[in-house]
């Protein structure tokens, strides 16, 4: 099972809303999903909101983002923190 770390569309039309969930791989943009970790709002950027601990811990266990959400980490440090905390493992 292919995790990933991706955006589910929420919102009306012209009025989008994203959440920010980590689902099988297999499963629709909007279908099942395991667990919720944020939020972005595009129209208002600093209405983004993410847990970056459990961010950390489903990429370490393998999930990988998507394109647009491992740009929305890296706005948040996420990317570096994880990079930061591989090497650091990587040199015990």
């Amino acid at each position: 099972m292919t995790v990933k770390i991706r955006m589910r569309r929420m919102g009306s039309k012209r009025r989008p809303f994203y959440r920010i969930v980590v689902a099988d791989s297999r499963s629709p943009r909007d279908g099942r999903f395991i667990q919720e970790i944020g939020h972005y709002n595009p129209l208002n950027d600093d209405q983004l909101k993410i847990d970056a601990a459990a961010a950390l811990e489903w990429m370490q266990k393998g999930a990988q983002p998507s394109d647009t959400v491992r740009n929305l980490f890296q706005k948040q440090g996420i990317m570096k923190q994880y990079h930061e905390a591989k090497l650091a493992h990587k040199a015990q």
